[in-house]
């Protein structure tokens, strides 16, 4: 074992990525030699270490298991032509795991463990940051109770651990999209604005019959009346609407704070497109379409950056879009990737260096 810069590390005897093509590689199928963990106890976070990448030994009674209590982030790096390496705005994902964190009744993580382990990790696996256009390095900071024992109540115990997964686009080609009036993803009170395992555990129903039925996600509508607009499939939605970026509001807590969003919201700005971030309806969004002036659709997050939607269904109504002649999202999508890999100056501090 081997200090450097700060946490005890055990390294690999030898790397797995010269057995790796970091080309065209698929979403959160691969992951880096080594780990970042910590553990909490007795009120306090201990033992903070990266180690090699392995299985981890847990008893069957853990209680994250069998009550849910389990956050985590989703971050992305970058490598510059220079060869130099960058994390895309880890602060603002530190900020919200913690608020996830608060929500399911779990301990803060100091930033010390979260940005100084992430960027320890990093420096060590920096070789599996892709060069390749639309490629990142995935960080996936996660964690989850670990009290041996039944009872419904928050834990005394916890682990976090930070992943590092290669990848290349998550969606391909533009998607397809049915409106979900059936399932929901979200209520007022509920924990919808946070991170946790169960939002996406309780998503995937609704995904997998509209996979069925031939489409990519569900555009998610609210619990009572089915019709506000909330996100699309994981990702925060962007409707334009006679050249205005429209938005569904945070305001209800039924909408993560996406890092991506925020960012898109700063760069559609620049580029002298009006932002409303407020309550949109399906109805407001089929009018729009009748009429013409529903120029754009498109979905924002981490892992897809910015996923193109090229149709809408609701109802009887099919929305169908040509995104081959699409202005806006494709540029928000270069003017994010100018930033990410050093193309153009980054005037907004949302690199962080490794």
């Amino acid at each position: 074992m081997i200090k450097a810069s700060g946490f005890p590390v055990t390294k690999v005897a030898h790397s797995r990525l010269s057995n790796l093509s970091l080309e065209n590689i698929p979403f959160g199928k691969y992951f880096s030699d080594h780990m970042f963990m910590a553990t909490y106890k007795n009120g306090a976070w201990q033992d903070p270490q990266i180690i090699p990448y392995q299985s981890l030994q847990m008893e069957p009674s853990l209680a994250a298991l069998h009550y849910g209590q389990a956050i985590f982030e989703g971050i992305k790096a970058y490598k510059h032509a220079s060869g130099e390496a960058f994390i895309f705005r880890p602060y603002d994902n530190f900020i919200r795991f913690n608020l996830s964190a608060e929500r399911m009744c779990m301990p803060e993580v100091p930033e010390y463990i979260f940005i100084d382990g992430m960027h320890q990790l990093l420096a060590i696996d920096k070789d599996w940051i892709p060069s390749k256009a639309e490629h990142a390095l995935y960080i996936r900071p996660v964690m989850f109770s670990t009290d041996v024992t039944l009872g419904v109540k928050p834990s005394e115990s916890y682990t976090f651990i930070i992943l590092l997964s290669p990848t290349g686009p998550y969606y391909a080609k533009p998607m397809k999209i049915f409106v979900e009036e059936i399932y929901t993803r979200a209520a007022r009170g509920g924990v919808g604005f946070s991170k946790n395992a169960g939002n996406y555990a309780g998503s995937m129903m609704a995904a997998k019959k509209a996979n069925e039925m031939g489409y990519d996600q569900v555009l998610w509508t609210d619990a009572v009346e089915h019709k506000w607009l909330q996100e699309v499939g994981m990702m925060n939605v962007v409707f334009v609407i006679n050249n205005i970026a429209i938005t569904p509001s945070l305001e209800e807590g039924t909408i993560l704070n996406g890092v991506t969003r925020n960012s898109v919201l700063v760069l559609l700005q620049e580029m002298g497109i009006p932002v409303e971030e407020r309550k949109i309806n399906i109805d407001e969004v089929t009018v729009a379409y009748k009429n013409g002036t529903l120029q754009e659709v498109f979905g924002t997050g981490t892992a897809a950056t910015i996923a193109l939607i090229k149709e809408l269904r609701y109802k009887n109504e099919q929305m169908v879009f040509d995104t081959d002649n699409w202005k806006i999202a494709p540029a928000i999508r270069e003017k994010l990737n100018q930033i990410r890999y050093g193309k153009v100056a980054d005037t907004h501090g949302w690199l962080y260096k490794i």
